[in-house]
């Protein structure tokens, strides 16, 4: 494994899978959410899909690499650039918990969000959530053109692929 692709819907768990991924792999891993959008001093900007692409074939001329983020039409072609692509999907009740987790952690200040946690961001996760399930045969018809690369997690505790990919 050296290009993975980790794919979910909001608070599948994808940063923390991708996290201990570069470390036992020791590559470099990216959040999506910060290639498509950008801080500049004052605001959050939205690159444009071509400008997302840009960046991310800066990244891929580097070598290995993690990326992970939601699905979103502007980086479909990082399916076709991994040799693997690891779909998070835990169960719904525990998505919704870690939704309400990860807010209440923002509004206290133990997590520093690259977003605004507000209320209305809150209303959003849980709208992409029920979009997700609604429209989840079409995700999974998507999932289906790259079978032979594709990991399907329920849990992103365990990393057993790794030993069997690594032949240990």
């Amino acid at each position: 494994m050296k290009k993975i692709v980790i794919t979910g819907i909001v608070a599948s768990g994808k940063t923390t899978l991708a996290r201990r991924l570069s470390e036992r792999l020791e590559i470099p891993w990216y959040e999506l959410d910060c290639i498509v959008h950008y801080r500049t001093s004052n605001e959050r900007v939205k690159r444009t899909p071509q400008e997302q692409m840009r960046v991310i074939k800066e990244i891929d001329k580097q070598g290995p690499w993690i990326f992970e983020g939601t699905d979103r039409g502007s980086y479909q072609s990082l399916y076709d650039m991994a040799d693997t692509i690891i779909f998070l999907d835990p169960p719904l009740w525990k998505r919704k918990i870690r939704i309400i987790t990860r807010y209440l952690k923002h509004q206290i200040g133990i997590e520093q969000p690259h977003y605004k946690s507000d209320l209305n961001m809150l209303k959003m996760m849980f709208q992409w959530t029920k979009d997700f399930e609604r429209n989840r045969s079409e995700f999974e018809a998507k999932l289906k053109l790259y079978k032979d690369k594709v990991i399907r997690l329920t849990d992103n505790n365990n990393l057993e692929f790794i030993y069997d990919d690594e032949g240990g």
